[in-house]
């Protein structure tokens, strides 16, 4: 659900940047105020699995479709909504300035409609109300399903409303948010099946994490490093092997464009704004598409499959998971004395 450029006037695109830097330094503050560095570590290995699971588009039978997980809501629920949403930034930041995964000047709608809507609506007014004052496995399980397809929900709708008001891409907004809202039914569920598999492991772990305080006990580091390792170890196989079997369709914001418009790709403005951030991002973007191939041509959106693709994938991780640690250990470390 990555916008491409082509979607976004400037006015849409710089408006949606300014809300994104705004909630980036509102959460930079909340950080900084706990002065807690301990969930630096958990922010880069969670940061490293998000970026690979992003990778793996999975077919959605029957409709040529294909999606990927969003990764906010695990986010929100491990990290708290503060944390979540820098280390989602990393993510975002990471795909678009070295990948071409996204558009420059659609990075702020992409931040807000993955990041600050799982964090600050989806989490606190959905999420928190299902799983009550006394959550079991089974209320947890629930709460995420519901919260992870009204999650993709809401995001979709931001998406097509966001177009509508760049008023550059000829799509009808009806035909589009019909064809938007339900491709993202089937990607909203297995987001919510996997956030429950990932939550169940952890919470074997340490579930304390899943508490109001998320509460990282002194002195009782080893279980916290035994899940960050397996989280490591997973988001690296999962970007260096798994993502050579993801699906070459196209994803659900590609497909509805295609539905609605008819074309496989939308040509934005060739000139102005569109064209600076292109040619920066073509600058910029090492690793175009995922692969070390130079033929490939940068496109915004389409990951090609190569067996490139996992150097790649994990190149990318762990350059995350270096954003998202250092940007949580150094807000915590200059916002307080650190805790034992």
């Amino acid at each position: 659900m990555h916008m491409a450029d082509s979607l976004l006037s400037p006015a849409v695109g710089g408006a949606m940047w300014a809300v994104a830097a705004a909630g980036i330094a509102y959460c930079s503050k909340k950080v900084r105020a706990e002065g807690d560095d301990r969930k630096a570590p958990l922010m880069g290995v969670l940061g490293a699995f998000v970026f690979a699971a992003q990778m793996i588009n999975f077919s959605i039978p029957g409709t040529g479709s294909s999606g990927h997980l969003g990764g906010g809501l695990l986010l929100a629920v491990l990290l708290g909504p503060h944390a979540a949403l820098l280390t989602i930034a990393s993510v975002l930041f990471v795909q678009a300035l070295f990948f071409a995964d996204g558009g420059l000047l659609a990075l702020g709608c992409n931040i807000f409609n993955l990041g600050v809507i799982p964090a600050f609506i989806v989490y606190p007014l959905i999420y928190r109300t299902l799983l009550g004052r006394e959550p079991t496995p089974a209320r947890l399980a629930l709460a995420t399903v519901i919260s992870a397809i009204v999650g993709l929900q809401l995001g979709a709708f931001a998406v097509v409303v966001e177009t509508l008001l760049s008023g550059i891409a000829a799509l009808p907004f009806a035909t589009f948010a019909l064809l938007m809202q339900p491709i993202h039914l089937p990607i909203g569920l297995v987001e919510g099946l996997v956030t429950v598999a990932v939550f169940s492991f952890i919470a074997s772990a340490r579930p304390e994490l899943f508490g109001e305080e998320r509460a990282v006990r002194p002195g009782d580091r080893r279980p916290l490093r035994s899940a960050l390792l397996a989280i490591l170890v997973a988001a690296l196989v999962t970007a260096g092997g798994l993502s050579w079997l993801a699906s070459d369709q196209p994803d659900g914001l590609e497909w509805a464009i295609a539905q609605a418009s008819g074309m496989e790709e939308l040509k934005g403005p060739s000139g102005g704004v569109h064209a600076a951030a292109t040619a920066m991002q073509e600058q910029i973007a090492i690793l175009p598409d995922y692969t070390f191939a130079k033929s490939v041509e940068v496109t915004g959106n389409n990951k090609d499959i190569d067996p490139s693709n996992g150097v790649a994938g994990i190149i990318g991780g762990l350059i995350t998971l270096a954003i998202a640690f250092l940007s949580g250990y150094l807000l915590s470390r200059c916002g307080g004395t650190p805790r034992a």
